[in-house]
């Protein structure tokens, strides 16, 4: 992506932007013979990146607010901005080579497995895993694709390759709560027949836990089902 920015956007368009995506500013002018052959090369090598990162191209002859605020005093001067902080600089007119070093520290290349996973496909995902067995990204994407079509036990094979963390606890909840009960589009009605139940058998205890996770923290009624499981144990 590759923008102009002035004194009154450079606020929201390279600071407030950099907290999410990683900014790189190119202070150039009309007259700056170097600048003419370093920002196609800016322009080339961020292209590629995919979006992953921002080109901000500033006239320092129409935006003498943002030059003193880099205290730059020639040009052109690259300034690369993440999380509204300065993170590297270099001045001068620099091969590709240096500017691609200098673009690849503020955002690495993807990985072929990032790529993969980045496709999202279910061959994709399971290439992916072949070369990297326990990347938690591809884990997760492919179990809740084999979910989605009714494979619970391969779904929960992958994902028993890694710790349960955040990401992948609630997608293996929902494989084994598939498991055990089917169809359960309706999370709510399965609870109910649940509930009586947990006290004394643990594989209905279980899949109730399991269940709230499927429901999630932020479903109005899943505080309610806590509850009625605490009071229903204890």
């Amino acid at each position: 992506m590759i923008i102009d920015v002035t004194d009154a956007t450079f606020q929201t368009e390279v600071l407030a932007r950099s907290v999410d995506t990683p900014v790189i500013v190119d202070l150039w002018a009309e007259w700056c013979g170097p600048c003419k052959s370093l920002t196609p090369i800016l322009e080339k090598v961020i292209g590629e990146k995919g979006g992953s990162v921002v080109l901000a191209k500033v006239d320092v002859d129409q935006n003498p607010q943002i030059q003193q605020a880099f205290q730059v005093q020639s040009i052109p001067s690259v300034f690369a901005i993440v999380d509204q902080q300065v993170v590297d600089n270099f001045m001068g007119a620099q091969p590709e080579h240096v500017v691609r070093e200098f673009i690849d520290k503020v955002v690495p290349s993807a990985s072929p497995v990032d790529e993969l996973v980045e496709a999202g496909d279910e061959a994709s995902l399971r290439q992916a895993l072949e070369l990297e067995p326990d990347h938690e990204g591809a884990i997760a994407a492919l179990a809740t694709i084999l979910i989605d079509g009714g494979n619970n036990d391969e779904a929960l094979q992958y994902l028993a390759r890694v710790p349960e963390s955040d990401v992948t606890r609630p997608i293996a909840a929902r494989a084994r709560a598939s498991e055990a009960a089917g169809d359960i589009d309706d999370v709510e009605a399965r609870l109910t027949t649940l509930l009586p139940k947990v006290k004394d058998d643990d594989a209905a205890r279980k899949e109730f836990v399991d269940l709230l996770e499927v429901l999630g923290p932020n479903h109005p009624n899943t505080g309610l089902w806590r509850k009625k499981l605490s009071t229903q144990l204890f």
